[in-house]
């Protein structure tokens, strides 16, 4: 890992160390957009999953519930976040179909990581927007989409049709957890291929797919 990366991890353990045991609590209100990705995920059968920045595993865990025949992988550089994620893996019974490993998002090696070098689908919800290095992060999750595959992604928005002393308030609360919505995120899928982008309640989210 990089020294960069080192120092986001330490970041992210700081900031999650103790947020990490009601996240999931408190998130549920207002990362909205997470239960229609894993709703369009659909993978194929016997498919392989990718979440990059997995979290809590709460994303993993409910897509397990909606496709028992795949198998599901996360990354997250974070190991506080990976500690409650594999103790949420266990206690939902899916430590046999879910793996986890601690990587940097923007460089890490799939095939060293879980012995794969590709994945069906592979999805990022609300990561990019705290990943420093979040383009490459993003192209890096697409060099790992199998060819026919999908890279999924759902984020902030940049809350354009929200009334204006909301997107100040929400923009000012992200900022002390080191969150950056991406204004530039449909460009970026539109340069690796034939992608859509759009925007869910007035812009205060953004979901995003493309093919490869």
């Amino acid at each position: 890992m990089t020294d960069a990366a080192s120092s986001t991890s330490e970041l992210m353990d700081s900031i999650y160390r103790t947020q990490r045991h009601i996240y999931d609590l408190t998130r549920k209100y207002y990362l909205l957009g997470r239960d229609r990705l894993i709703r369009e995920l659909a993978p194929p059968d016997d498919g392989c999953v990718l979440e990059v920045g997995c979290g809590t595993g709460r994303n993993l865990i409910k897509a397990a519930r909606r496709y028992p025949r795949a198998r599901f992988y996360g990354i997250d550089i974070s190991e506080a976040m990976l500690e409650k994620a594999r103790a949420e893996i266990m206690r939902a019974g899916f430590a046999h179909r879910i793996e986890l490993a601690r990587a940097d998002a923007a460089s890490f090696e799939a095939h060293s990581l879980f012995g794969r070098s590709d994945f069906d689908r592979v999805f990022f919800s609300y990561s990019l927007s705290m990943i420093p290095q979040w383009r490459e992060a993003l192209g890096q999750g697409f060099s790992v989409t199998g060819a026919g595959g999908r890279l999924l992604v759902v984020d902030f928005g940049m809350q354009q049709r929200l009334p204006a002393w909301f997107r100040r308030l929400l923009m000012w609360w992200l900022k002390q957890f080191h969150v950056a919505p991406r204004a530039e995120l449909g460009a970026a899928i539109d340069t690796l291929g034939k992608g859509r982008t759009q925007e869910l309640y007035g812009d205060y989210a953004r979901i995003a797919e493309v093919v490869r």
